[in-house]
């Protein structure tokens, strides 16, 4: 049986993420901005906290750990590669590695270019992927410490998941991104109706995430470095992929 999935609004601009499996009762949390919001969601519902996941090392996705820990008693699992800025872990992940919640199995993929470090969780049974600051609504996280030509692969591995996958991403970003992916293809007609239906949503005071990932593929420009008419707008029809997802990304960080 397919995971409950929490969404759960963190500080200023954050989300977590509770997985509950209804035939186990257990359940985990990708991420901890901070612990009073997921602390509240688990006492309404009468649940019991076992795992947390950690997509990457920065304070807005892992400053709740330890009040969170201490409160449940949780186990806390991270990548190797990045256990020496995580809080520690009970276990350390690589590439590939299996996560289990209840009976259903979830995979570790790697996804490096917002942080070296950055890993994404996916639960097939669910059809949820939980990708924090690497691909996200109508966008994709800052190259603070990758190449564009790592971020470009890492998004590669999550585009080639099934089109219904929900992407489970760490902030509300989706409405700027979405005035700037305009900026990149303004013809494009799904986007067009994607962009007003997110403007009504955060008028309304609604969340935009999850988002499904089919959905993604056809509006957000940083899975869409391949369209000839990004290419033609940009100037760039001859440049490769990794380098038209380049400036996408450079004109993203000035915007």
């Amino acid at each position: 049986m397919p995971a409950e999935i929490l969404t759960i609004p963190c500080l200023a601009d954050n989300y977590a993420y509770l997985l509950h499996d209804p035939e186990t009762g257990e359940t985990a949390l990708v991420d901890a901005p901070e612990s009073g919001p997921v602390l509240a969601a688990l006492g309404e519902r009468g649940w019991r906290l076992g795992q947390i996941f950690l997509t990457h090392h920065h304070w807005d996705h892992v400053d709740g750990v330890e009040a969170l820990r201490k409160a449940t008693g949780a186990r806390v699992l991270g990548a190797a590669a990045d256990a020496h800025r995580l809080p520690p872990l009970d276990q350390a992940l690589q590439p590939g590695d299996g996560v289990a919640l209840g009976g259903e199995k979830g995979v570790v993929i790697d996804v490096p270019g917002h942080t070296i470090g950055h890993i994404a969780f996916h639960f097939p049974e669910t059809g949820a992927a939980f990708t924090a600051d690497s691909l996200m609504a109508l966008g994709c996280g800052r190259l603070f410490e990758g190449t564009p030509a790592q971020m470009w692969e890492s998004l590669g591995r999550l585009a080639a998941l099934p089109e219904d996958t929900l992407v489970c991403s760490g902030h509300e970003y989706t409405e700027s991104n979405a005035r700037f992916a305009l900026t990149i293809e303004p013809e494009n007609p799904a986007l067009q109706a994607r962009a007003r239906e997110i403007g009504e949503r955060r008028a309304q005071g609604l969340p935009t995430v999850p988002s499904r990932l089919g959905e993604e593929l056809a509006t957000n420009p940083f899975l869409r470095a391949g369209e000839p008419a990004i290419r033609a707008r940009l100037g760039m029809e001859n440049a490769t992929d990794v380098e038209v997802f380049a400036e996408i990304r450079r004109r993203k960080d000035s915007f």
